[in-house]
């Protein structure tokens, strides 16, 4: 990667201390030696931990292992489990699960989880998401649980990072990790993981949302909703359709696709990724059909082409004003009637719920 670990650089740096305190010339060279030596394994097994989605690192974190008891490390390359030789990057159960004693689909069935991809270091979008719609739990009668989906850290201080993710686990016991690299390029492998979890962990459940780190979401219109007449309760994915949009093919941008990886011109219909919402049945065939599918780091639309694949089509919402995008003035008789919005940051999150659940009608 480029860098050295910070255990190599502690080892280089006890290696130098105890050459400088030496003044035979072999008791120097034999140091030298082994300094030189120690950098070169320990950088090509920093290599070989990134190659393998920090497996090794995390089976050596002995003070993870200790501060989190349901802590269990990923499985290695040759074993019999693992199939990277025979399904491609994004079918989910390439990856394992690491932290997941969530009590969310165990000791009870929700009648909707929703579940937030956030990356390791964004504690603060968490905390602010456990202050507002995170602490919906009962809704006109039903129970609706939160939980946040994460990968591994690839950059910062890895070790620190981690334990303090584990940390934070242990005091809220809500975050569920599994082995990929936590980036933008792997968003596609991330969904498909909340797909497995929730199709393994909670098949139970009527539905379950992913709702993006940086959404406002009003859970008593999501509910009300859902609980309308005619909502189906099998096949279903609704939010803010996307109709048939055009693949970007300029390299510069974020959202390129190159051709030979997808060469139609226009993606399937698809829910933007902010927010979308679905029956829990899919689950289970998105992850069965994405073995067939060639992943693209578009996330809501590589969903969209295993609609497609699966021969379903996608829901319009009752009232798609709902499903809103950017706002650009917060009122508060607005937000007391959409379902989602994004926001600039976590502080907006706090200040509009606050702001919307005080007492008085809001209109």
């Amino acid at each position: 990667m480029g860098k050295r670990s910070p255990g190599a650089m502690e080892l280089a740096g006890a290696v130098m201390e105890i050459h400088t305190h030496q003044r035979r010339p072999i008791l120097r060279s034999t140091f030298k030696g082994l300094l030189l030596l120690s950098v070169l394994l320990i950088s090509i097994s920093y290599l070989f931990v990134y190659k393998d989605r920090l497996s090794d690192y995390l089976q050596s974190n002995t003070s993870l292992k200790q501060t989190n008891p349901i802590y269990r490390a990923p499985l290695p390359l040759e074993h019999p489990n693992r199939t990277f030789l025979q399904h491609h990057r994004a079918f989910p159960r390439n990856y394992h699960f690491i932290l997941d004693d969530t009590d969310v689909c165990r000791s009870n069935t929700p009648f909707l989880v929703l579940v937030v991809p956030v990356a390791p270091g964004n504690r603060k979008a968490r905390d602010a998401i456990r202050k507002t719609w995170g602490t919906e739990t009962l809704v006109q009668g039903e129970l609706i649980q939160t939980v946040f989906l994460l990968g591994l850290p690839s950059r910062g201080n890895i070790t620190e990072l981690q334990e303090h993710v584990s940390m934070e686990n242990l005091q809220y016991h809500d975050l569920i990790q599994s082995d990929f690299i936590d980036s933008y390029n792997n968003l596609t492998i991330k969904t498909m993981v909340i797909m497995d979890w929730l199709a393994t962990q909670c098949p139970k459940v009527s539905y379950a949302m992913k709702i993006d780190s940086d959404m406002f979401l009003n859970v008593e219109n999501l509910v009300r909703m859902l609980k309308s007449p005619g909502i189906p309760k099998e096949l279903y994915l609704t939010g803010m359709l996307a109709r048939n949009p055009p693949v970007i093919r300029d390299r510069s941008s974020k959202w390129y696709v190159p051709m030979e990886t997808y060469p139609d011109p226009h993606y399937p219909t698809y829910t933007l990724g902010m927010g979308y919402l679905f029956s829990i049945d899919l689950t289970s065939r998105f992850v069965e059909v994405s073995k067939s599918i060639e992943p693209i780091n578009i996330e809501d639309a590589y969903i969209g082409m295993c609609m497609k694949k699966l021969g379903l089509s996608l829901t319009q919402p009752p009232d798609p004003n709902q499903f809103g995008r950017l706002f650009h003035v917060y009122n508060r008789c607005t937000f007391s009637k959409i379902i989602t919005y994004i926001l600039g940051s976590s502080e907006q999150l706090v200040t509009f719920w606050t702001d919307l659940k005080k007492p008085g009608p809001p209109c």
